[in-house]
């Protein structure tokens, strides 16, 4: 969590406060922007919401990375509608960052094989299930061969994980912070037009 910030009254340190929130939610697990609620669109047409871990941050090319398996639903939902939402909160600082813009999977060349690389063992594990992610079952499961219920399993056998990883790539177009205080919440948004950057604009909260 990072130290409360005075409110600012300007745009430029809003936007600065934004990435820095979501720089140290990639880059520390403690942060309460870490595993933030991304929201997709399903074949009904509606919202569908899930908490996940966000893995990198790119703020040169506005962008949001995080890992899925290739079988799950959110997957397939990306593929028939790239918009999706994130929300992340820190109670801490009172500070909640909304964003949106489109998802894009990304499950082959170095990018992916680097990410995959840097996967523990432990992470990979859950790239091992016999059936893809959300399938019903009879009973309550993991899901996981019983060899693996119990032991992390070895690189060579985690590998076979690796056709089902796949890394989500946000390309965000739009950010919304919201900064609550006993004295007045302050709110504001921001567009990204190319390569003119962002624009922003005071809300009222």
């Amino acid at each position: 969590m990072l130290d409360p910030l005075p409110i600012p009254d300007d745009l430029d340190a809003v936007l600065t406060d934004i990435w820095t929130r979501w720089g140290r939610g990639a880059a520390d697990r403690r942060s309460a922007f870490h595993t933030p609620v991304v929201g997709s669109v399903n074949e009904r047409g509606t919202p569908d919401q899930r908490v996940m871990v966000l893995r990198k941050v790119d703020r040169s090319i506005a962008t949001l990375r995080f890992h899925t398996d290739i079988r799950s639903m959110k997957a397939r939902q990306i593929e028939a509608q790239s918009m999706v939402s994130i929300l992340g909160y820190d109670p801490g600082a009172k500070v909640q960052i909304r964003a949106s813009g489109r998802a894009s999977l990304i499950r082959t060349g170095p990018l992916a094989d680097a990410a995959w690389a840097a996967t523990s063992t432990s992470g990979r594990r859950s790239y091992l299930t016999t059936l893809p992610p959300g399938t019903v079952s009879n009973t309550a499961t993991s899901g996981l061969p019983r060899s693996f219920e119990q032991t992390v399993p070895t690189v060579s056998e985690s590998e076979a994980g690796r056709a089902n990883f796949a890394i989500v790539a946000v390309t965000l177009d739009r950010l919304e912070w919201l900064h609550l205080a006993s004295t007045g919440h302050r709110r504001a948004a921001f567009t990204r037009g190319g390569e003119s950057g962002w624009t922003g604009v005071w809300l009222i909260p």
